[in-house]
């Protein structure tokens, strides 16, 4: 049976809960409208060795990792539809052969809005929820996607995970269960030793993880997240490099941090909340001051509590 003190901190948190969502839907709508109107014309996309046949190509949007070889080309993602001549032109430098293989993260358009362009020569790879997901199209608590069709949808499916012979290897798609969405997908390339991520790691600092039911979207857990990441690191070699869905590639290390930040971060929320703190105390109190060095991305501290707050009085 749960405490006086903590069913008072639930209480509280139903009052504080839909403004703070309001607070935050504001400020994400206002962030995404900004970033819709890019130009991307000034948009460079280059490509980077990681390791072995792996590379990661930046530009705007999540990371798109490639592996190129005597079979051709397979990628990870594919950004924005507008950017597909200049992913085909950075892919150009490394071969001369087309993308045979695109394999998808999640459903978000910064991952997926290349795949119609690339389908002609591709086929398009990802877990069940996301070809369900792009189906009907849904809203996160910052953007809006609209529903695909055609070629822009992943024509194989997976639950658990597959496995794609490609380049004298076995790359492997693994999905570790909920976390920045229903149908994230972690891909790893096991004899380059290179793993990419997708959002269910990012190196910006607090994550963007989505605790709305509005859309099409399934609520989201940043407690599921660190079990996803458990699943992941107990899976991958310690000198793996990893690519994540947003910032520079990095290693297992600094992975590791990642899931303890979430870790610390959650488990302060949760002792707040047992105290019967309000969100409104909890920012006051800054009980996420010792992981400032995290409060450096679009999710701020106060946005992050808030998250984590909705995500647990859902528990």
């Amino acid at each position: 049976m749960a405490s006086a003190a903590g069913q008072a901190g639930e209480r509280a948190l139903c009052y504080r809960a839909a403004p703070m969502r309001t607070l935050i839907l504001s400020m994400l709508v206002a962030a995404a409208a900004a970033a819709q109107e890019r130009d991307f014309s000034k948009v460079e996309v280059k490509a980077t060795k990681v390791a072995g046949n792996v590379y990661v190509l930046t530009g705007s949007g999540g990371n798109i990792g490639a592996t190129v070889g005597e079979d051709g080309i397979s990628i990870v993602d594919d950004q924005f539809a507008p950017l597909a001549p200049k992913i085909h032109a950075a892919l150009k430098q490394l071969s001369p052969q087309p993308v045979r293989f695109v394999i998808n993260t999640h459903w978000h358009g910064d991952h997926t809005g290349g795949n119609a362009e690339f389908a002609d020569t591709a086929a398009i790879l990802a877990h069940a929820n996301v070809r369900k997901r792009m189906i009907t199209g849904g809203k996160t608590s910052f953007i809006e996607f609209p529903p695909a069709s055609g070629k822009a949808l992943p024509v194989v499916s997976f639950e658990q995970g597959l496995s794609l012979w490609w380049n004298g290897e076995e790359i492997k798609a693994i999905h570790p269960g909920l976390g920045h969405t229903d149908g994230d997908s972690v891909i790893f390339f096991p004899k380059a030793n290179v793993v990419h991520m997708g959002d269910d790691f990012v190196t910006y600092g607090f994550p963007f993880v989505d605790v709305e039911h509005g859309g099409s979207v399934s609520g989201l857990s940043v407690v599921k997240l660190v079990q996803s990441l458990d699943v992941i690191l107990g899976q991958i070699p310690a000198d793996a490099r990893v690519i994540p869905g947003h910032g520079p590639v990095t290693g297992v290390a600094e992975l590791r941090k990642y899931r303890a930040m979430l870790e610390e971060a959650v488990g302060a929320v949760k002792k707040a909340l047992a105290g019967g703190k309000t969100v409104e105390q909890m920012k006051q109190e800054k009980i996420l001051a010792s992981l400032e060095d995290w409060n450096k991305g679009f999710i701020k501290a106060d946005a992050f509590i808030a998250t984590i707050a909705e995500d647990l009085g859902k528990k």
